[in-house]
């Protein structure tokens, strides 16, 4: 049904490439495990030395820094299994993970575990997660629109992994405002209430009203395949649009939406 398929597709720029990295084929995985870093250069205990090599990559880049902190600031329990975890690995391989693959598990453990309280932040916070969205989107698809579309249909590819290793910010940015929304909703439980289909029919008039035609809302509403294909570029930019059109809507209308995106992606 229509209702479910604007909200997949929500989803899908929600959790791609950064979440859908566990889909990477076996043969992707050693090959990132062959570009990793040696661990054991020097004397000592090969679990402290893998937790310490683990820590380093964890504080990568200032933002990847600042998610990691957050995390473990937030829910230390949780981030000390983690990190132990990747700790294991490490030692048993080892190799380090490149600080994608940590920054990609990190979350997709965060939106299991606590990925429901993101729907009751204040509204600022959950827009800046669209809004961390809409720039990744974009970047994508200046920088090449299949990659784009990849990414708003969910696919993880090596391609979009090495994009995301040359744009951190980018990517880290997205990760920051995913707790930083899941933090203040379980401070602040704002309750919302359900979108209705009048929001979404509002929805689909404003995607038309912005220059989208009936080949580009199908494909992204219904999941129906245009003939012909919509070029990447075009796909690309119908997603650009959807995102920009919901910053447009009424901001009760555009949080009953975003609130929904949410929940049904942690449930996911």
């Amino acid at each position: 049904m229509r209702f479910l398929r604007i909200v997949l597709i929500l989803i899908a720029a929600v959790a791609g490439g950064v979440l859908a990295w566990d889909l990477f084929d076996g043969e992707e995985r050693r090959a990132r495990h062959m570009r990793g870093s040696s661990l054991f250069t020097g004397d000592g205990d090969p679990a402290a030395l893998a937790r310490r090599a683990v820590e380093d990559r964890l504080r990568i880049s200032p933002e990847h820094r600042a998610f990691f902190a957050s995390y473990r600031q937030a829910f230390a329990a949780e981030y000390e299994r983690m990190a132990a975890g990747f700790a294991q690995r490490a030692a048993e391989t080892g190799r380090l993970d490149p600080a994608e693959r940590y920054l990609a598990e990190g979350m997709r453990t965060l939106r299991k575990s606590h990925g429901l309280l993101a729907a009751k932040a204040e509204s600022g916070r959950l827009a800046a997660l669209f809004d961390a969205q809409h720039t990744l989107i974009d970047a994508l698809g200046r920088a090449d629109p299949q990659l784009c579309v990849d990414f708003l249909f969910g696919h993880a590819t090596q391609r979009f992994y090495d994009f995301a290793a040359r744009n951190r910010v980018l990517v880290a940015r997205l990760a920051q405002t995913n707790i930083d929304a899941i933090i203040d909703g379980r401070d602040r439980q704002i309750e919302r209430a359900a979108p209705t289909p009048e929001d979404f029919t509002t929805l689909e008039r404003a995607l038309r009203a912005n220059g989208l035609g009936q080949p580009e809302i199908e494909t992204l509403l219904d999941g129906k395949a245009a003939e012909p294909p919509l070029p990447d570029a075009g796909l690309c930019r119908a997603g650009r649009v959807y995102l920009e059109t919901l910053r447009e809507l009424p901001e009760d209308m555009r949080m009953r939406i975003y609130g929904l995106a949410v929940e049904v992606l942690a449930r996911s």
